[in-house]
């Protein structure tokens, strides 16, 4: 075999850095771009803050920089007279068997106080949320309980779940805690019990449901149909649950008025103590892009208070031109050239995501103006082809962006949904027949909820044919229970 050299022209594409780096930035939410500014500014002294965003010269912000100035040299005239003060009530010299805060106590306390009401509270404001655990001994702790009774306690309390409920029977907790507790009886640990039941949340640490509706219920003692809501917990709870309702009132030879007020005293109580403890921390959402609607036009605005504003240092990169070739006129000039870089993938992906989002807002304009029930079917390929971008493009763009709408605050994936077909020829979108179905359970009779079958029968009065499992699906992915479940007397 003879060895050549061939010449071959051809053509493939490249992903650069560059490249690379505007398409990470585009798929980046709000919060995780905003992190990574900060990282870029923390490595890149090419690249600063803009400062003047936040310095407006209008008439209103002046005066009240002139206010605050005229406050700031009051209050610095005021703490200089307390610090002379202060330092005049100081002897030259303190006794031997004197100590240093008998004579600074008031004056420390003072500036103490001062300084604490000035400086913000970081620690309270980022502690993490109280579990039910915490909040429970808490108030352990401020109840007499004898050293016996606290062990018990703690270990009753290191059972408890979220919700408020046991995650073990007493029976085995009294098990656990035999070994430890000379002569302990079962007894001693229900009794524990009974007085944490009565704690804030009441209810909490009970075994079950029945259980802890009957320790809530003991606050309405004095209430008329105590003994009947009473009784209905501890027996017929099954029934209620299955909402048996006939069979309800011949057991409990109740009349249906005096059930209905039976049911409204019981739906006074919580089922789940435990959920007024909230663990969860709060999720926060920045839109990316503000609709509004001005002179009948609706309006796309990119939410600039969304990003911290960034610039080129200028004098730094005045350096880069620099004829000398020294590792930090390179370092400078291979910074430079970084930062430019990351300020056009900023500025491509605030154009795309403007572009992407009035496209969204041209097609579904009948939402903004009537609903959801109006919403059009749309995939990523219609608003593809208008904009002129790849799928996989708007996939990112839309991914954790948020469009804040007289509406409410929506992500972009939702506007995109699937379609069925209509007797009329056309498209309804599947956001579309959610919403008609939320309407109808809405508006049906309490005692008579409609099927999931006559929920079907009904989109097909409409124009909309959709198949019995469609609904319930649908049904399921909007939390609402089966028809069984929603009948109610109230």
């Amino acid at each position: 075999m003879k060895q050549s050299l061939q010449l071959k022209i051809g053509q493939q594409l490249t992903m650069t850095p560059q490249l690379q780096q505007a398409i990470r930035l585009l798929q980046l939410s709000t919060l995780d771009l905003q992190q990574e500014i900060h990282e870029f500014l923390e490595s890149n002294p090419l690249l600063e803050m803009d400062d003047d965003d936040f310095n407006d010269t209008s008439v209103e912000e002046n005066t009240d920089k002139k206010d605050n100035e005229a406050n700031s040299n009051s209050q610095n005239n005021d703490e200089a007279r307390v610090e002379s003060e202060w330092t005049e009530s100081i002897p030259e010299e303190l006794s031997i068997d004197s100590s240093w805060d008998d004579t600074y106590q008031n004056s420390a306390a003072a500036s103490e106080s001062q300084s604490y009401d000035n400086d913000f509270d970081f620690e309270s404001r980022n502690a993490p949320s109280e579990s039910i655990q915490d909040h429970l001994i808490w108030q352990l702790n401020l109840t007499p309980f004898s050293e016996r009774d606290i062990e018990i306690a703690y270990s009753i309390i290191e059972c408890v779940q979220p919700d408020g409920y046991l995650s073990i029977s007493i029976n085995e907790i009294w098990q656990g805690l035999m070994p430890q507790l000379e002569e302990l009886e079962e007894d001693e640990v229900l009794a524990v019990q009974h007085r944490l039941q009565c704690f804030d949340p009441v209810g909490v640490c009970s075994a079950d449901l029945r259980e802890c509706l009957l320790v809530q219920l003991q606050a309405y003692k004095e209430h008329p149909l105590y003994k009947s809501t009473h009784n209905l917990i501890n027996q017929h709870l099954a029934l209620l649950g299955s909402r048996d309702f006939t069979q309800l009132s011949r057991k409990t030879k109740l009349k249906e008025e005096a059930l209905k007020e039976v049911i409204a005293l019981i739906q006074q109580l919580n089922p789940r103590p435990g959920s007024l403890i909230d663990q969860d921390d709060t999720d926060y959402v920045i839109p990316d892009v503000n609709v509004r609607k001005r002179n009948d036009i609706w309006q796309v605005e990119l939410n600039n208070d969304a990003l911290p504003p960034v610039r080129i240092n200028k004098t730094y990169s005045s350096l880069a031109n620099s004829s000398k070739k020294t590792e930090e006129v390179n370092y400078i000039k291979n910074s430079l050239q970084e930062a430019k870089w990351f300020l056009k993938s900023i500025q491509s992906r605030n154009e795309t995501l403007l572009k992407v989002a009035s496209c969204i807002v041209e097609k579904q304009i009948d939402f903004f103006e009537l609903g959801e029930e109006a919403m059009k079917p749309m995939v990523l390929h219609d608003v593809a082809e208008e904009v002129g971008m790849h799928e996989s493009t708007i996939s990112r763009v839309t991914t954790q962006k948020y469009m804040h709408t007289p509406r409410g605050i929506f992500e972009l994936k939702y506007f995109f949904s699937s379609h069925v077909s209509t007797d009329s020829g056309g498209e309804c979108s599947s956001t579309a027949i959610r919403a008609m179905i939320k309407k109808l359970i809405t508006d049906e009779p309490a005692k008579k909820p409609l099927s999931d079958n006559k929920l079907a029968t009904a989109l097909a009065d409409q124009g909309i044919q959709v198949a019995r499992r469609t609904v319930a699906k649908y049904r399921e992915a909007m939390n609402i229970p089966p028809s069984n479940e929603r009948k109610r007397l109230i």
